[in-house]
Order: structure tokens, then sequence, then C-alpha cells
């Protein structure tokens, strides 16, 4: 029998940007999940979290097609959104301009962020660019975010919870504790309805490991709180929760900069 713990079939090890090929084939298509139709809800949430006010500027990592960037902008937050996806920065560009949006978005390896307290905020959401490199680079990834914004201004990342992933796990999905990656082979959609398999992995975190990288990053951690996309909420995690939502706020330094 299989471990209950360990990838069941598949590679073992995700390739680098394994993603890309899932967000080629999915397009448009990615808005039709069910997971994105709870956005105005998410967001309504980060403002009030986060006590975002229009005008501010606002750094969205991992925004794939725009989403949560889109929204943001429509309540007059400046938004600067970055992903490694061409297709999904081209599907955000092409809503922003049609809305005349103040979002402009870069195409972007998270790895690669080099901003210096630029930011009033900076959002990282639904795994995006944190939760897909395999478990690699984490720390650094949450220290780039969080040198991004302006010391005092507020962090929201959001990660798949080991609890549920291990709790919930399904025929044909593993998860490798030594590692906290979930694997499974998904059938994903796209546009015209043609279907296709991928292989999706997912790093997850409890939520004492998610505190404890944002706090070494430099992060005053005000809450983590388990929630479901569309329902965001300060909440305790819960074992029925399938993510994790950080809140958090960069340190300020002695001397108040």
């Amino acid at each position: 029998m299989a471990s209950l713990f360990l990838p069941t079939h598949g590679e073992v090890t995700p390739k680098r940007d394994w993603f890309l090929p899932i967000a080629r084939f999915l397009g448009p298509a990615y808005l039709r999940n069910a997971f994105t139709k709870g956005t105005e809800q998410e967001v309504g949430f980060l403002m009030d979290a986060l006590a975002l006010e229009p005008g501010q500027r606002v750094l969205d990592v991992g925004c794939g097609p725009g989403r949560h960037s889109l929204a943001l902008a429509r309540r007059g937050i400046h938004v600067v959104g970055v992903d490694l996806s061409p297709d999904f920065v081209a599907l955000a560009r092409e809503a922003a301009a049609a809305e005349r949006l103040p979002a402009t978005f870069e195409e972007l390896d998270v790895r690669d962020l080099e901003f210096e307290a630029e930011f009033d905020a900076a959002i990282c959401l639904c795994q995006g660019g944190f939760g897909l490199l395999g478990g690699h680079d984490d720390a650094g990834v949450i220290g780039r975010i969080v040198r991004a914004v302006r010391h005092g201004s507020g962090i929201a990342v959001s990660a798949f919870s080991s609890y549920f992933a291990v709790r919930f796990q399904e025929e044909g999905e593993g998860f490798d504790p030594a590692t906290g990656l979930h694997h499974e082979v998904a059938t994903v959609r796209d546009e015209v309805g043609d279907e296709r398999e991928f292989e999706v992995w997912t790093t997850c975190f409890t939520a004492r490991e998610l505190a404890l990288l944002a706090e070494a990053a430099g992060v005053r951690v005000e809450g983590v709180y388990g929630v479901t996309p569309g329902a965001y909420r300060a909440a305790p995690p819960a074992l029925d929760q399938p993510e994790l939502l950080l809140i958090g706020r960069r340190e300020v330094h002695v001397d108040g900069v």
C-alpha cells in the first residue's frame, strides 16, 4: 500500500516554474473557477485589515490575471501586480485598460523582487508566487515582499494549510511531511471546454511556521487566521479551513523610519 503521506504517482519533485503551462492552458478560464468568485469579499476584508485608503500604493505579488489588483483599483488603490506568467499578465493589463483603472502589471519572478520601501501595503494571495515554489526560497520570498513596503505598512499573505491537506487528503494525492509539499493530479478545463491533466504541487504551512517566517523577515504579526476563499475573517485557524491568512506590519525602526 502506498504511503498516505508521500506522493503516490507522478514526479516527486516539481520542475522549476511548473505552473506556467497550466496558466497558459487556462487563460481566461482561470476566472471561472469557484474560488475566484469571492474576490470582492476578500478585498473588502483586506481594505479594513490593512487600513487601506484611496490613493495608496499596493503591491500584488503573484497577481495571476489580476482579480485582487483590479478589485483594489476599483476602490481607488494604485496597484502594481507582478506575476511570472506572461499569459496572466496580458489578461490583467487588458482588463485594467478596458476600465481605465490605476493598476499596472509586470512579468516578474517573485524570487527577483527588488522593490525597496515603495508601497503602502503588499499582498500575496491564493498561493500566488509563494506556495508554488516547491518548498524552496520561502523565507527569501517573504523577505522580498516585506522589503517592498514602507516600515509600518501592512502585509497580507495566504498559504495552504498543512492541517487541512493531511486531514482531507483524497485518494491519489500525496503530502510530504519533510517539505510540506502537497501533490495532486488535477483536471483543468480551458476557455473552450477542453480538458487536460496537470501535476500540481502546493507548499503547505502550519500557522506557527507562517508566523515564524514573517517574524524572521521583520513583520509584526497581528494575526494568522483560518479562511476559505470568499470568506476571509479574523478567526483562529481550524482543521477544516483550507487556507491560512497572515496579517501583519513591517516593523518600524527605532528612529521611526
